[in-house]
């Protein structure tokens, strides 16, 4: 066999042929060529810098830079050709550039390593779009004055609004989209013009790289440069944490739509049947929703366990860096548009819902009559309990219990205590911010429609 260990951007000191199950164990070109876009960028502002270090000519980068729009031409057109000697998208496209503007193309890896390099193509895509329109389709409900019941510990216990429940998940997607913005902000630093560890030996004009690629800084030492990936990992824990906050939605809306509950009921697109029961209606895009939690839980996990074992600088284990990082940000893509249509499409059954509050989820508000009558709280909670286990013990509704019944557990009780007896009431007097009062939902809507304004200037 001929040996082609030349053609590679590591070759010379090699001699015969790689082994046809280490190339393929090797080569990353199976998905890393989607950084097709970003290597050529990240090659035009190098050859710049190398050009006014007086390592290429003015011609010879204007030969590269003209090579490299057309192999940019190739990729946009879904014409370029990717062969078997290609092992990543640096070497594609080093090999294409070659191919057409000859030798001149081999100045332009002068002083730079794939590491450094690679590090500059993975830069955090933004995902703050589909999140906004998220945000914004849980703000445009119309269903204010539905009343629901809360739960804790899965036990039922508060009435709430619908809306305010809405509400808790489209606050904690703002806080994904903010983390977002934090996490670009701080690893937005170049890599670029570190060489493969000491750093480069040529006059690189790394600030001249940080323009022209739009990064804020430059990184501060070769060796942590091109050897950490810390923004990585940071990228997989947000959106491990993420896609936690919409598996609970996820997990919610399968109960909410479930016979026992049947608080909503989901669109048919968003759901499928049983091969065996004609019957069923199956929340496969929910239970689909939170399983894709785990899938990128796993990912976050799994590259953390890689970098913990590795020494410093650049190992080859960081190769996986790339596709747990792609895997994951199209896992999340798909699940933002799959809960965008869950959720622009669900239709709630308000009868139902508010069937299903109970006298005994008031015994808060009980309690809280009593507060007003100036009995401290932790006194007032274990009359309330009494009242409740009074109930009980008859078989009857908490609010069916007389005046003279809870004036027998405490003369405190008086006629008027029949106005706790009232769910709307109740919702209504958690007027504080953050509250399920109508006045408190409406000043978060009007909060999160202001984030949304600043979001997408």
């Amino acid at each position: 066999m001929a040996n082609t260990e030349g053609s590679k951007l590591w070759g010379g000191r090699f001699v015969g042929d790689t082994d046809p199950v280490m190339e393929k164990f090797n080569a990353s070109i199976a998905y890393d060529q989607r950084m097709w876009d970003a290597d050529i960028r990240g090659s035009k502002a190098y050859v710049k810098a190398l050009e006014k270090a007086k390592l290429v000519t003015t011609d010879e980068m204007n030969q590269i830079l003209q090579g490299l729009d057309q192999i940019s031409d190739e990729w946009s057109k879904g014409v370029f050709v990717i062969k078997p000697g290609d092992e990543d998208i640096h070497t594609a496209n080093e090999r294409r550039l070659k191919e057409l503007i000859g030798c001149t193309a081999g100045k332009l890896h002068t002083g730079r390593s794939r590491n450094g390099t690679r590090h500059t193509d993975i830069y955090l895509s933004s995902l703050k779009s589909p999140f906004g329109v998220l945000c914004r389709l849980f703000l445009n409900f119309r269903e204010i004055d539905v009343l629901c019941p809360g739960y804790t510990h899965m036990q039922r216990a508060q009435p709430i609004r619908w809306s305010h429940w809405i509400l808790s998940h489209a606050v904690a997607l703002s806080r994904d989209v903010d983390q977002l913005q934090e996490i670009k902000k701080r690893v937005n630093v170049l890599p670029l013009g570190s060489g493969a560890i000491a750093g480069t030996p040529f006059d690189i004009d790394r600030e001249l790289l940080r323009k022209e690629l739009g990064f804020d800084d430059i990184s501060l030492n070769s060796m942590d440069a091109t050897g950490q990936r810390d923004f990585v990992v940071e990228f997989l824990f947000w959106a491990s944490l993420s896609l936690t906050h919409l598996s609970k939605m996820a997990e919610d809306l399968m109960l909410y739509s479930t016979k026992e509950f049947s608080f909503i009921t989901l669109s048919d697109a968003y759901s499928t049947g049983s091969s065996l029961m004609p019957q069923k209606k199956n929340a496969d895009s929910l239970e689909l929703i939170r399983s894709k939690a785990g899938r990128v839980f796993g990912r976050c996990a799994g590259f953390m366990m890689t970098l913990k074992g590795l020494p410093s600088t650049y190992n080859k284990d960081l190769q996986e860096d790339k596709e747990a990082m792609f895997d994951c940000y199209d896992t999340v893509h798909a699940v933002l548009q799959v809960t965008t249509g869950v959720m622009s499409t669900l239709k709630i059954n308000q009868s139902v819902m508010e069937a299903a509050l109970s006298p005994d989820m008031l015994a808060t508000d009980l309690a809280y009559y009593l507060v007003r009558k100036g009995v401290p709280f932790r006194e007032a909670h274990g009359i309330s309990g009494k009242a409740v286990f009074t109930a009980e013990s008859r078989n009857i509704a908490l609010n069916q219990l007389t005046v003279e019944d809870l004036s027998a557990v405490s003369p405190q009780f008086e006629s008027d205590v029949s106005s706790v007896w009232d769910y709307t009431s109740s919702v209504e007097q958690y007027t504080a911010p953050g509250g399920t009062a109508k006045s408190s939902v409406a000043a978060q809507v009007e909060h999160m429609r202001n984030w949304l304004k600043k979001l997408e200037q």
